[in-house]
Formats: C-alpha cells, structure tokens, sequence
C-alpha cells in the first residue's frame, strides 16, 4: 500500500457519509472570480498559486496554528493568482471551514485542493465558494477523470489537472484539460524532484490553448526560473510559504519575468 493507496482509501469512506447527506447545489455557470486560466495566459510573470497547507504526510506538522483567513489576506496582498486551500482532513489537517473561511475575504480564485473522486465532492466545494477544484490523474481511472472533468466545467467550476509523469500528461490531453500541473512530488514515495517539471515540458503542448504549472518543491528564485525556463506558467507553492517568516516577500521573490516577457 503506498500513501496514495491509504488516502483514497479514506476518501471513499468520506464519499459515503457525504451520500448520506442532503446537498443542494448551484448550477449557476458563472463565477464572480477571475478565470484562473484567462489570468495565466496573460501574464507576463510567473504566477504564483499559494497554499494554505497545515501539515502532510511526508513533513508532518508544518504550521498547525495558522489562521487561514489571515494567511490568505497575505498572499492576496502579495499578488498571488490563486489561493489553494488544502481541504483533506486526515493526512494534511485541513477542513472545509478552512476552504469557506478564505473564499468568504478574498476575491482571487479559490483552489479546493483535496482528492476529489465523487461528484458529492466537487459539489461540497463549490458550496464553500471554490473556484476552482484539483483532479489527480494518478488517483482515477480514465471514466472517472472524464466524467468529473466534465462535471466540474457544468457547474461552472475550473480545473487544475494533475500529472506526474507524460503518460498521465497523455491522459489529460484526452480529456482536453486546459489547466494542467505536474507534481514534483510522487504521491505514492512523496519523494521531490524539479525534473519531473522539465521532462513532462518537453512534451507539453505549449501551441495549444492550455496553460503548465509546476507543483512542489519550489523553494526559492533559483527554482522558479528553472522551472519558468520549461514554459511553466504559475508555480504551486504551499510548504515554503507556510514555513516562512515573511511570505509577501518570498511570493515576490518567485514572480520572476517569464523568458520572452517584458516587465
């Protein structure tokens, strides 16, 4: 069993306590937040997608006593595209309050950012004012990534599609995801490594009308180039803002001119 094995098997007992549940969502199509993916095509910088993420699996306790409303207020201050709010329970620490909390003071696009594998998910997060929600190929099989990609879009809901490899790159082309991102980290080892960014760019469709982002890992400016020189749009940042004593500043150290751009 790895770590992904373990968390899936707990979202499946969540799903069905959710089922149990009386939900009523909107099927409004339109968002009073910016489109996440109009945002990224037309910037000139590396953006910046922050997370509010309390703890994981790999680290353990990384800043339990955050108030997310106000670390949100920081990252909306500095600038950020989106605000990811981790919203796992059991391995991250994380809560739906969380995600409520911080889509009820900020007018960025809110990320769910949870292992969603059931509608009643992503309907949960639309409720709590979510923008945007994270599907993660690795944890689906190709019906199921379709069906919720679909889902997601009918209820007026963005999608960040996550990969770790270009077979999972691959998959997601074929359900036409417009917001990929590849995650540095390997959910079943948890082990980081920035190449996973660049060998997945190689094969990244940058003529189509899709936008990459890079998750994990990035620690400083020297790692935002890097993976800004694949083509990468926007980096995903949780553990190195949350550790951070002055986060405004190192979200401005990471904003860096995209090659080919002028500030």
């Amino acid at each position: 069993m790895t770590i992904l094995d373990d968390i899936l098997c707990v979202k499946r007992l969540e799903v069905k306590q959710l089922l149990m549940e009386e939900h009523i969502v909107s099927r409004e199509t339109i968002s009073s937040r910016p489109s996440l993916f109009h945002l990224l095509r037309a910037s000139s910088k590396l953006e910046v997608i922050a997370e509010m993420k309390r703890a994981s699996p790999s680290k353990g306790m990384i800043a339990s006593e955050t108030d997310p409303v106000e670390q949100a207020k920081i990252y909306e201050k500095a600038g950020v595209a989106c605000i990811s709010v981790l919203t796992d329970e059991t391995f991250f620490k994380g809560s739906m309050t969380d995600l409520e909390a911080v889509t009820n003071v900020v007018k960025t696009p809110v990320l769910c950012k949870d292992f969603i594998i059931h509608e009643v998910q992503i309907d949960r997060a639309k409720r709590a004012g979510a923008s945007v929600i994270l599907l993660i190929v690795a944890a689906l099989e190709d019906d199921q990534l379709l069906r919720l990609h679909r889902y997601a879009a009918s209820i007026g809901l963005e999608v960040l599609v996550e990969v770790h490899d270009v077979n999972e790159l691959e998959r997601a082309l074929v359900i036409d995801a417009r917001i990929i991102g590849v995650n540095n980290r390997d959910l079943r080892t948890f082990t980081v490594d920035l190449a996973k960014t660049e060998e997945v760019a190689k094969r990244f469709p940058f003529h189509e009308d899709r936008v990459f982002i890079s998750e994990s890992g990035i620690r400083d400016s020297v790692d935002a180039k890097r993976v800004a020189a694949t083509g990468a749009a926007a980096v995903l940042v949780g553990e190195t803002l949350m550790r951070s004593m002055n986060a405004e500043a190192a979200i401005t150290s990471l904003q860096i001119v995209k090659a080919g751009a002028t500030s």
